[in-house]
C-alpha cells in the first residue's frame, strides 16, 4: 500500500490508534486489519465464514480499491464502536425539542458523525411564545447555539463537527437564513435553502409566494420568489452558501413513504428523522487498466462494498436508541465512488467531453444495478429490511436487504488516503496546495500528470470546465444513484452572479436533488489553492 506524505500525515493525526500518552500504536496496515476483522465478524450472525470475508475486506482496502467512511476506519474495533458517517436529527417547535436535538448532536459529533437538521418547523422571529408571553427569536438564533456547541466539541477528539442546516424557502425567516453566513458566521454549518417545485416555478414565472408561519400554518406575508432566489444566488456567489436542496425531487425518488426534510452535512444523504447512513467508496482509478474499464473487477468490488456496509449496520453501536431503531428498520447504505477523474485519464477521455457524460451514466447504472443484485442476495440469506413490504421496492423486487444502496459522497480524507480525486469531481489542479490539519500546507502534484504517461490534453481541471458541464455531470450520476450526489460547481473568481443563477436553474431542470457552487477565492481561507510558484 503506497501512501503519500499527505495521506500519512492525515492517518497519523486522525485515524491511527494511540496509547494513553498519545503515541501512535498501529501502522496503516494494522489499522485496516482492525477494521476488516471487526466488520467481518457480523457474518457469524448468519452462519457465514467471517474469516473469509475478513481477507476479502482487507485486500480491497489495502489495495485502495475500496474504503469506508471515516468513522468506520477510526472506530471499528475500538471502545467507540459507532461507525456511521451521517445522521439527521429532528427539530420540533419547542424548547424541549431544540435542546434534545442539541444534546443528540453533541453525542453524534463526539462519536465522529455529522448531523443534518431542518429548522423549518421553528416559528419565525417575532412570533408569540404563549407559554412565556415572550417573543420567538427564530431559527437563525437557535442555529447559533448549535454552531457554538459544535465549536467546542471535537469529533472523538480527532476532527471538528459538521452540520447541515436547511430552511424551506417559504419560511418567513428565509431572507435572514440565506444571508446567515456573511462575514464568516456559522463556520460549523453548511446551509441550504429547501426549494419546492412550486417555489422554483414561481421563480421562473416571477410570481409572489406566501411565506407561511409553521406554527399557525397561515401566510404572514407575500414575497417575490425571484427576490428570495436572488438573495440565495447573491450569497452563494459571495460565500459558497447557501446551496439548494430540491426537496420534492428527493421525496419523489425516496423508496419509503415517509417524507424527508433534511440531509447530512454535505447533502449527499437525504435521511428521515433519526436515520443514519453508512458510506463507502470505490476507487474508480483502480478499476481501469489497459485503457479500458475493468467491468468484472468493478462488479466484484461493488458486491464486496455492499456486503461490507451491510455488516457495518449490524456491528455499529448507535448514539441513541431512536437512531438504532430507524437505521435497522430501513438499513440504508451508500456505496459511492472516488477517482472518477483519474479513471477518465486512464481510458483517455476528457472530463469535459460528451463521452465522459455517457460513461458516467453507464458506470453509475452498472454500480447501482450490481449493488441491488448483491442486496437482494443478502436479503435471501439474512432477510429484507423490516420496512421492505411498505416500500416502493416491494413491487419491483422479491426481497431487498437495504432501502438504498448508492450515494456519491465527497470523500474528503478517504480520497487523500487513496491518493485520488474526490468523489466525481474533476481534478482541482494538476499541482496545488492543500491546507489541512491545523493550517498545515502540503504541496501535491497529480501522480498521473507527474508520470508523463498520458497526454496533457486529458488533464482538464475544475475551473477550466464550463459550469453547465459540471451540472450535467452531476445529473448523469444522479440519474442512477439511490440517494443524492455531492458535487461542487467550481467557478473562477471572475464568475458572475448570473452564472450561479443559471447553474441553480439548470440543476432543477435536470432533476438533481441539490446543488452547490463555490467561486474560487470567495472565502478568506480555503483548503485547496492552485499552485503558482511551488
Amino acid at each position: 500500500m503506497k501512501l503519500s506524505k499527505t495521506a500519512m500525515a492525515v492517518l497519523r493525526r486522525r485515524y491511527l490508534l494511540r496509547d494513553e500518552k498519545g503515541n501512535v500504536t498501529e501502522s496503516p496496515l494494522q489499522m485496516l486489519k482492525r477494521v476488516a476483522n471487526e466488520v467481518a465478524k457480523a457474518d457469524s450472525r448468519y452462519g457465514q465464514d467471517w474469516k473469509k470475508s475478513e481477507k476479502g475486506f482487507f485486500k480491497a482496502m489495502s489495495s485502495l480499491d475500496f474504503l469506508p467512511n471515516s468513522p468506520t476506519i477510526m472506530n471499528a474495533g475500538t471502545s467507540i464502536p459507532q461507525l456511521s458517517a451521517c445522521f439527521v436529527v429532528p427539530v420540533e417547535d419547542s424548547i424541549a425539542s431544540i435542546f434534545d436535538a442539541l444534546k443528540s448532536m453533541a453525542l453524534i459529533h463526539q462519536s465522529g458523525g455529522g448531523v443534518g437538521f431542518s429548522f423549518s418547523k421553528l416559528r419565525p422571529e417575532g412570533d408569540i411564545v404563549r407559554t412565556s408571553r415572550g417573543i420567538a427569536s427564530g431559527p437563525v438564533s437557535f442555529m447559533r447555539i448549535f454552531d457554538t456547541a459544535t465549536e467546542v466539541i471535537k469529533q472523538g477528539g480527532r476532527r471538528r463537527g459538521a452540520n447541515m442546516g436547511i430552511l424551506n424557502a417559504e419560511h418567513p425567516d428565509i431572507m435572514k437564513f440565506v444571508s446567515a453566513k456573511e462575514r464568516g458566521a456559522f463556520p460549523n454549518f453548511n446551509i441550504s435553502a429547501g426549494a419546492s417545485d412550486s417555489f422554483m416555478e414561481a421563480v421562473k414565472g416571477n410570481r409572489k409566494i406566501d411565506l407561511v408561519n409553521p406554527r399557525t400554518k397561515k401566510a404572514v406575508k407575500k414575497e417575490s420568489a425571484a427576490k428570495i432566489f436572488g438573495e440565495i444566488v447573491k450569497n452563494a456567489w459571495e460565500t459558497g452558501d447557501p446551496g439548494i436542496v430540491f426537496i420534492d425531487e428527493i421525496n419523489r425518488k425516496h423508496p419509503l413513504a415517509a417524507k424527508i426534510e433534511a440531509t447530512n452535512p454535505c447533502g449527499e444523504q437525504p435521511l428521515l428523522p433519526y436515520e443514519s447512513c453508512n458510506l463507502g467508496s470505490i476507487n474508480l482509478s483502480n478499476m481501469a487498466s489497459n485503457g479500458a474499464i475493468d467491468w468484472e473487477k468493478l462488479r466484484k468490488t461493488v458486491h464486496l462494498g455492499v456486503h461490507f456496509l451491510d455488516n457495518v449496520i449490524d456491528i455499529s453501536q448507535f448514539p441513541l436508541p431512536e437512531i438504532a431503531n430507524m437505521t435497522k428498520a430501513n438499513r440504508k447504505i451508500g456505496l459511492g465512488v472516488m477517482g472518477f477523474a483519474e479513471m477518465l485519464v486512464k481510458i483517455k477521455v476528457r472530463y469535459d467531453s460528451e463521452d465522459a457524460i455517457t460513461i458516467a451514466e453507464k458506470l453509475m447504472k452498472f454500480i447501482t444495478d450490481e449493488a441491488r443484485v448483491k442486496s437482494e442476495e443478502l436479503a435471501r440469506k439474512r432477510g429484507s429490511f423490516p420496512n421492505f413490504r411498505k416500500s416502493r421496492l416491494a413491487g419491483r423486487y422479491r426481497a431487498m436487504r437495504n432501502a438504498t444502496v448508492t450515494t456519491i459522497a465527497p470523500t474528503g480524507t478517504i480520497s487523500i488516503i487513496a491518493g485520488t480525486s474526490s468523489g466525481i469531481e474533476p481534478m482541482f489542479a494538476v499541482k496545488f496546495t492543500r491546507e489541512i490539519l491545523g493550517h498545515k500546507k502540503f504541496v501535491e502534484e497529480n501522480p498521473l500528470w507527474k508520470s508523463g504517461k498520458y497526454s496533457k490534453k486529458l488533464f482538464v481541471t475544475a475551473m477550466q470546465i464550463k459550469p453547465e458541464h459540471h451540472v450535467r455531470m452531476q445529473a448523469a450520476f444522479q440519474r442512477y444513484t439511490d440517494n443524492a450526489v455531492s458535487k461542487t460547481v467550481n467557478l473562477p473568481h471572475s464568475a458572475k452572479k448570473e452564472d450561479v443563477r443559471k447553474i441553480f436553474m439548470l440543476a432543477h431542470k435536470l432533476k438533481c436533488k441539490g446543488i452547490t457552487v463555490y467561486r474560487y477565492g470567495s472565502k478568506e481561507a480555503q483548503v485547496l489553492n492552485v499552485c503558482v510558484t511551488c
